[in-house]
């Protein structure tokens, strides 16, 4: 029976629903639903699709979409942020891993371009995956979260590189002298025009088109497309002139508009990608290549961890959190998958290479996104067991070194809401000290403040934190575990102040206060402001030096904006 370009695009959204609920139901990412079902649609399968020009051209413009939207929430800024830790790192955990995968393809007979392709398919790690799941497990504005996500940065930025210089090549990947020249010479000009271009003409074009939003919506699209049509007349593939285009509006005000509201269209055009991936591939080309795949799943899984919790050991970062960054990069891209199609598609590898990478993006993106769900518990049982890489980094003696500090308030935690803290507090004139397990932060000494390196989750931190003076220690931490530890580290100590605890978990915040916590606190509910408000609420009391009245008043009003926040929901 002949089935229809119709038939055919209800038979790939029907088996692809049903293949995307059962990932969720699995706990799983979508996008692997897509591919079980790319290849159950395939002709080794099911045969339902066939893969014809109209499924390659949604499939392209997909990619080119994604691509797009990538440039567009590249954020560049947030290497800054983390400072050379997170170029360095990123970098040198790419050399490495790369280095791996040809190491593991030379193994198994595969050199030249093909073993080229399966080195960079093993170094990348999922944007998409890594930033769900982070999400998902409000991880991702923890210190480990930040790391993972800057990598990412770096690797995006490597894998556009990559492409450029993949996808210029011929299909043995050869290029002349001459030949190379030229490509370098389109490149550095097409990035060049593209920087002029977003900074003197996007910017008012996406005002022009801001009127309206089905207007906004028509207008990126359009710049995107118009960007890779002119990358494939240079030499490029149009995925790198959508990434350029994206870049070209990541300054603009309307990011944010044109990423949601283009978001569910990638989505949906991802979805033939997946498709196109999935039905060009034999099962039987995927039996051939599992020795070679379950290796490279290997490397990544454990592996990729191990070289990333070194990296970032060596530069100074704490084992625990180096080891959580690794577990976060276990799995290798769906920019994997897309260059590898690449490669197929300009004929440099054949599809046996594709099934390799395909089946290790199964494997690595299905066991990872365990691993993730599971990060404090792999952490705790791993960190005993590996030899320690630490490395102490300026400011990591300040407990001992100088001066005694007495602070009236110490500060666990620096990041957004734990600086709020801090410079509320400093407003109000008192003596701050802060703790915090990022080395940057203690290098730097930001705030102001002097700031201390420690962890919460050690159990010794008490001992090294000069409490003599401070009458409250405050956790901005939103670890159970880590504040759990920090308690019982102060009572254990002797510390008679106040402790308040962050947690956003009512169950939670019973057992900090049963713990010894004064008082537990919902940043998401609470605001920064008053929780410091009335550490000095009473001048009268400041000068009469009735410290046991204004703590008791600044507890109570915690307790009550706590209560307040909790009926509210």
């Amino acid at each position: 029976m002949h089935i229809g370009a119709f038939e055919q695009l209800a038979a790939i959204l029907v088996v692809s629903a049903l293949a995307a609920l059962l990932a969720v139901l699995l706990r799983q990412p979508i996008l692997l639903g897509l591919l079980i079902a790319g290849i159950a649609l395939g002709p080794g399968v099911l045969g339902l699709v066939r893969i014809d020009e109209s499924i390659t051209l949604l499939a392209e413009v997909g990619i080119a979409l994604l691509l797009f939207l990538v440039g567009l929430k590249l954020d560049v800024r947030i290497v800054a942020r983390l400072g050379p830790v997170a170029l360095v790192v990123g970098l040198a955990q790419i050399v490495l891993t790369f280095l791996l995968g040809l190491g593991i393809a030379a193994a198994f007979g595969r050199t030249g371009i093909a073993a080229i392709y399966l080195g960079l398919a093993l170094t990348f790690s999922s944007t998409v995956v890594v930033v769900k799941l982070l999400t998902d497990v409000r991880m991702i504005d923890r210190l480990h979260g930040r790391l993972a996500v800057g990598i990412l940065v770096i690797q995006d930025i490597v894998v556009v590189l990559a492409m450029i210089a993949l996808t210029a090549t011929a299909g043995d990947g050869a290029l002349a002298i001459g030949e190379f020249v030229g490509v370098l010479l389109r490149g550095v000009v097409f990035v060049l025009a593209s920087l002029v271009l977003g900074r003197f003409v996007a910017t008012p074009t996406m005002h022009l088109l801001g009127r309206q939003a089905e207007l906004l919506v028509l207008g990126a699209i359009a710049w995107a497309v118009s960007f890779g049509a002119l990358s494939t007349i240079l030499g490029f593939s149009a995925e790198v002139g959508a990434f350029l285009a994206g870049m070209t509006l990541a300054s603009t005000p309307y990011r944010e508009a044109i990423s949601g509201r283009l978001t569910p269209l990638r989505d949906f055009l991802l979805l033939f990608f997946f498709i196109e991936i999935g039905a060009g591939i034999d099962p039987a080309s995927l039996r051939a290549g599992l020795p070679i795949a379950l290796t490279l799943s290997a490397a990544a899984l454990v592996a990729k961890p191990i070289i990333v919790t070194g990296l970032l050991s060596l530069a100074g970062h704490r084992q625990k959190v180096s080891l959580a960054t690794g577990i976060t990069l276990a799995q290798i891209s769906e920019f994997s998958l897309i260059l590898v199609a690449l490669g197929v598609a300009q004929g440099s590898v054949g599809s046996d290479i594709a099934g390799i990478v395909t089946t290790t993006a199964l494997i690595t993106i299905a066991v990872s996104s365990q691993m993730i769900a599971r990060t404090e518990r792999l952490v705790d049982r791993l960190s005993s067991r590996l030899p320690r890489l630490e490395r102490r980094v300026a400011g990591h003696a300040t407990f001992e070194d100088g001066p005694p500090l007495r602070p009236d308030v110490i500060v666990v935690g620096l990041g957004r809401f734990g600086s709020t803290v801090v410079e509320e507090l400093l407003d109000r004139g008192e003596h701050v000290v802060g703790v915090d397990f990022d080395p940057r932060a203690v290098a730097e000494g930001r705030l102001g403040i002097p700031i201390l390196y420690g962890d919460a989750d050690d159990p010794s931190l008490g001992e090294h934190l000069p409490l003599e003076g401070s009458r409250w220690v405050v956790s901005t931490l939103r670890s159970l575990e880590a504040n759990l530890t920090l308690v019982r580290s102060l009572r254990l100590n002797g510390y008679p102040g106040a402790i308040a605890v962050a947690s956003e978990d009512p169950a939670d915040c019973e057992r900090l206060r049963a713990a010894g916590a004064d008082v537990t606190i919902q940043p998401l509910h609470v605001a920064a402001a008053p929780l410091v408000a009335r550490l000095d609420a009473d001048d009268a009391r400041r000068a009469a030096h009735d410290d046991v009245a204004r703590d008791a008043a600044f507890a109570e009003f915690i307790v009550e904006r706590a209560d307040e926040s909790d009926h509210s929901r």
